[in-house]
């Protein structure tokens, strides 16, 4: 049984980066991943709980990019962080990302809930493990989610990497 959960779960995580997660319904999925909604609710429970396992999957696919990138200087490792999220073919995994940080920031409970802090937490580590102050992580978190926000909304990377050296060359992180 793990292996077919594990099999439908990797199919609705690339189906859920194709559409998203907010209309996600059970049975265009179902249809799509070659299941049935009787069969996703037996493996995960419910809606919620697939949908706690898709964000789960794009957490833990964002703490592969930070592990990546671990070891180097602030500066080294910001550049390092854009690189990864200005690259086209992760522009699926954020914009879900994005999609999940939205909601659980109006999410107290189920399957959103938690998840923007979540992701603060582990970038702030990653950033804090170069060495500097929490204010200047906390900057650069910030410069880079702003960065990240202006680059799904407009696709542009050569302006949106240009801001990002900028603010990290005026405070002296370069």
């Amino acid at each position: 049984m793990t292996d077919r959960r594990d099999d439908l779960l990797r199919q609705a995580y690339a189906y859920a980066l194709e559409h998203g997660l907010a209309d996600l319904s059970l049975r265009p999925l179902a249809a799509a991943i070659g299941s049935s909604p009787r069969v996703l609710l037996f493996l995960f429970g419910s809606k919620d709980g697939l949908v706690r396992e898709l964000l789960a999957r794009a957490r833990a696919d964002e703490l592969a990019l930070l592990d990546q990138v671990r070891g180097g200087g602030l500066a080294e490792v910001a550049e390092a962080v854009w690189a990864w999220l200005a690259a086209p073919e992760h522009r699926a995994l954020l914009t879900l990302w994005l999609e999940g940080y939205g909601r659980s920031l109006v999410a107290a409970d189920g399957p959103w809930a938690g998840f923007a802090r979540a992701t603060v937490e582990d970038w702030l580590a990653v950033l804090a493990d170069t060495g500097a102050d929490r204010t200047a992580c906390t900057l650069v978190l910030a410069v880079l989610r702003g960065a990240l926000l202006d680059l799904l909304a407009t696709g542009d990377v050569e302006r949106t990497t240009a801001a990002i050296r900028s603010i990290m060359t005026e405070y002296g992180q370069t």
